[in-house]
C-alpha cells in the first residue's frame, strides 16, 4: 500500500490564495454594480 506522507500545512496555496483574492473582488464589484442599477431604477421609476 501506499505510503501517505502528507504534512499539514506544507502546500503552496498562494495561486489559490490570489484566485479567491480576484473572486471576492469580482463579487463585490457585480453585487455593487447591482445595487447601484436597482437604486438608479428605483429613483427613476415613472
Amino acid at each position: 500500500m501506499a505510503e501517505n506522507k502528507h504534512k499539514h500545512g506544507e502546500m503552496d496555496i498562494s495561486v489559490q490564495e490570489k484566485t479567491f483574492e480576484g473572486f471576492v473582488t469580482w463579487s463585490m464589484r457585480v453585487a455593487i454594480a447591482s445595487i447601484a442599477i436597482l437604486v438608479f431604477l428605483a429613483i427613476f421609476n415613472t
